[in-house]
């Protein structure tokens, strides 16, 4: 695990003891820090003893001395009330983004990539990740994916930590200085959390305010509110934007189709260049990568038709590229699965690609309200469940087709998550071709 001496002697209150909970609990203690861990789940709290930790609630315990309140970045600070009590007695609000922050000074010389972004940051940070490990550089992924960041082994000299960052971790963030900082694009997104837009907007753009001017950002301005937080950026800068990519080149990625991927694949490629990768690095790294779960994932070809998983997609604009990805040829060959919790954006930034769509699966609560709102611009079945859509599109599809999972909701209302979302879609294609 990632220890430092910079914890020795302090102590912490970690509130919600989860996977990333627990591992901090068990860094901080090992590098010497005082521990009050609390959650709600008596087994996490016993978790938590069995590693060292008093317990006790944040909420309850008097937090003056304290050097910090870890949570997890699932805490909504605008309305938990862990953030009053914490400001009472002037301690920080943090997460574990920012305890490896604290710790890089005992690390092994290394460098961090950070990658925020409303769409398309997970995508970038494996592509990186791959990348790099291809060309036999020291790489560790974590952040908003895999793996506790405290939980993994430190990387030798000469390494790169490739962060995926969610705007809730730059929250919880304040000494994470990014050598290279990257924002792959920005539209309305967990307004829930944020006074409006603007505020959501300038959670990321702290990511570059963080950093020290030697070091790199790169802004994809694709879009206008990028452009305004790269017009803002005054150390080295780098613009990037989807239509740099040839779509020659494209072709030859085959886990990086379509015009979301050109994005994807312009941010990584800009990422490891300033890296050091050479051309050939850069182009082995782009032609092997294969597809996160759940992000345009092909799970299947059955009967000459092909089914993608992009479970991922829980809004419009996320599911909009997918729908880019597969224009006619020459005949719409897409058939699309949509609906479930709606985010209140609705289908406007699908709405562009509807003529490459076939037939509309719809399911979950969205279902009527997205039937309404396609109208008669494309032929809609009423499924209801995920099993209903994805046996009438089997039924319908042709060879050449496309089956897409792309839901351009939230999965709460039929599933835990959107995981589970996406592995029910693959069993459901897996027992087709059995």
């Amino acid at each position: 695990m990632i220890v430092s001496r910079a914890f020795a002697g302090r102590r912490y209150a970690v509130l919600g003891l989860a996977r990333s909970g627990l591992a901090t609990v068990e860094a901080l203690v090992a590098s010497g820090a005082g521990v009050t861990a609390w959650d709600d789940r008596e087994e996490a709290r016993d978790d938590a003893m069995a590693l060292g930790a008093d317990i006790g609630n944040p909420l309850e315990i008097d937090l003056i001395g304290f050097a910090g309140v870890v949570v997890s970045p699932g805490v909504p600070l605008n309305r938990h009330p862990i953030a009053a009590h914490a400001r009472e007695a002037h301690v920080p609000v943090i997460g574990d983004i920012e305890l490896f922050a604290e710790a890089q000074g005992d690390l092994p010389p290394h460098r961090v990539v950070g990658i925020t972004g409303t769409n398309g940051k997970s995508t970038v940070t494996a592509l990186i990740t791959h990348m790099l490990e291809s060309a036999g550089v020291p790489t560790l992924m974590g952040g908003n994916i895999g793996l506790p960041i405290l939980s993994r082994e430190p990387l030798p000299a000469g390494g790169v930590y490739v962060l995926e960052l969610s705007s809730y971790q730059i929250d919880l963030s304040h000494s994470l200085a990014c050598d290279v900082a990257v924002l792959t694009n920005l539209t309305a997104d967990h307004l829930d959390r944020y006074d409006g837009f603007a505020g959501y907007a300038a959670s990321k753009a702290r990511l570059f305010g963080l950093q020290h001017r030697d070091q790199v950002a790169i802004v994809a301005v694709d879009d206008d509110p990028s452009k305004m937080i790269a017009s803002r950026i005054n150390h080295r800068l780098h613009r990037v934007s989807a239509k740099d990519i040839d779509p020659a080149d494209q072709m030859r990625w085959p886990a990086l189709q379509g015009p979301h991927n050109a994005q994807n694949a312009v941010c990584a490629i800009a990422v490891c260049r300033v890296l050091g990768l050479n051309d050939e690095q850069i182009e082995r790294g782009l032609a092997t990568y294969t597809s996160l779960p759940h992000r345009m994932e092909l799970v299947g070809e059955v009967g000459g038709v092909r089914w993608f998983n992009d479970s991922k997609a829980t809004n419009a604009a996320s599911a909009a590229p997918a729908l880019a990805a597969f224009p006619p040829a020459p005949d719409q060959r897409l058939h699309w699965i949509a609906g479930g919790q709606a985010k209140g954006d609705g289908l406007a930034a699908c709405r562009p690609w509807f003529g490459h769509i076939k037939r509309a699966y719809l399911i979950g609560e969205a279902m009527e309200p997205f039937a309404a709102e396609i109208g008669d611009a494309l032929p809609v079945d009423l499924a209801g469940d995920m099993a209903t859509a994805v046996a009438h599109a089997a039924a319908a599809a042709q060879p050449g087709d496309i089956v897409l999972l792309s839901p351009a909701c939230a999965s709460f209302d039929q599933f835990k998550d959107y995981e589970q979302r996406g592995d029910v879609f693959r069993g459901l294609v897996q027992t087709l071709g059995a």
